[in-house]
């Protein structure tokens, strides 16, 4: 994200093996995220929501995140860690960046290590959090269908299938889907993930529940397609005092969703204050826009990365002077994309479509969706529900189309612009149909 530079991975030594970390933002508190099956540092930044959900936490806190031995850019070993071993890299890594305590985030298969420390370690966590977890892997499933569940797995890993599952993406979603696939493969090789899986399967923490003793939030995606919403209700009841709080319609992985009421809970929970209410936020009438590279995956693949970070640059550059000269605002670079915010939709409109002209001529086929609504201005960023819909209108578009909401053709009524209808859509998350148009030039 823009003004936002992602720290440079170190490594930390446990024992004979190298764990890979970063730490980053300023805060005075330190929080340390455990990460679930699979992990990759620099590859987790390019899901979606990942790099504005740590931006938030930074806000406030020192971030440490590394990978577990075995995964990533830490080293490959024979067999399955066991949670003791796991604990032990916790502890290399705060100790490496000087964290005397720290809060502890467990996201999914990292929650039952989680649950271990701080009930081992309560010296060293202030606060547990823990996302989409469960205290006994497996559940109620047999060994064989257990098993062939993971055979399945593995028969598809690479192809971004298993990571579907935890962001909640569609089939249709090509892109993403390739983004996944890469994730899956870099983090760690087939076998090695079926082994965990199956070592998971035991994992057990149900008899050390009554022990922790530190504070413990419990959040769960009420969609949850891989760890059951009625585990995290089981979890949050069997420790003392922990406090539940489900999400409707948010996937396992809530921490790769743009969410912020879910980074806003986590700091009331560990500072004691809301981050400041929407309602104290400018709240500006305006035209959102967002746009997206098609196909960018398999461009960069099929031209290699230096020259396609020279056709990014040179897409940025192009971006930065479409939206001057309609007089909009350049919010943020969202790597593929822009996101910007006009003071009328007429040129936010002649904005998508000059700026999708000079892509072609680059060679880039952009998407892209506008929306008219009312924003939340938060310093140089913008939220709201105008633009999550305007980011929903987007992904419905194809290449080279631009899409606008009927808000935005109604706006513009007698402006000389021309549409095309193209249907009623269900946008995901957004309640409603919504009846999408294609701007003609």
């Amino acid at each position: 994200m823009t003004g936002f530079a992602m720290p440079q991975t170190q490594y930390a030594r446990s024992g004979e093996i190298s764990i890979a970390y970063q730490a980053m933002g300023g805060g005075p508190i330190d929080l340390t995220i455990v990460p679930g099956g699979i992990s990759h540092l620099e590859l987790l930044d390019e899901l979606p929501g990942v790099s504005s959900n740590l931006q938030r936490l930074a806000r406030f806190a020192r971030i440490i995140r590394f990978d577990k031995r075995g995964q990533g850019l830490s080293d490959r070993v024979s067999g399955v860690p066991s949670l003791e071993e796991r604990m032990d890299d916790v502890r290399a890594v705060m100790d490496a960046v000087g964290s005397r305590k720290t809060v502890l985030v467990g996201l999914s298969e990292g929650s039952p290590m989680s649950v271990l420390f701080s009930a081992t370690h309560p010296d060293r966590v202030s606060h547990l959090v823990l996302v989409g977890g469960f205290m006994r892997a497996g559940y109620s499933v047999p060994d064989v269908q257990f098993e062939a569940y993971a055979d399945n797995v593995v028969a598809n890993w690479g192809s971004g299938q298993m990571m579907k599952r935890v962001v909640g993406i569609s089939e249709d979603a090509k892109e993403q889907l390739a983004v996944l696939g890469k994730f899956e493969r870099m983090c760690c090789s087939p076998g090695a993930f079926k082994a965990l899986m199956m070592m998971n399967r035991r994992i057990d923490v149900t008899p050390i529940l009554q022990n922790v003793r530190v504070p413990t939030l419990v959040l769960h995606g009420g969609a949850d397609a891989v760890v059951p919403v009625s585990e995290g209700r089981k979890l949050a009841a069997a420790i003392p005092g922990a406090r539940y709080i489900e999400y409707e319609g948010l996937p396992h992985g809530v921490i790769t969703t743009d969410c912020e009421r879910v980074i806003d809970d986590i700091e009331e929970f560990i500072t004691g204050h809301r981050p400041e209410a929407a309602e104290d936020a400018d709240r500006v009438l305006a035209t959102v826009l967002f746009t997206d590279i098609v196909n960018s995956t398999t461009r960069a693949i099929e031209i290699g990365d230096r020259r396609w970070r020279e056709l990014l640059d040179s897409h940025d550059r192009l971006a930065a002077q479409v939206v001057e000269r309609h007089r909009g605002r350049l919010v943020k670079s969202t790597g593929d994309g822009i996101l910007a915010t006009f003071d009328g939709p007429g040129r936010g409109v002649r904005c998508a479509l000059a700026l999708g002209e000079g892509a072609r001529q680059l060679g880039l086929p952009l998407r892209a969706g506008l929306h008219t609504g009312e924003i939340e201005v938060r310093g140089s960023d913008v939220g709201g529900i105008a633009v999550h819909v305007a980011a929903r209108i987007m992904a419905q578009s194809g290449a080279n189309e631009v899409f606008v909401s009927r808000v935005v053709t109604d706006l513009v009524a007698g402006a000389g612009m021309k549409f095309a209808e193209r249907g009623s859509f269900d946008l995901k998350g957004i309640p409603g149909s919504w009846n999408l148009f294609a701007a003609v030039q």
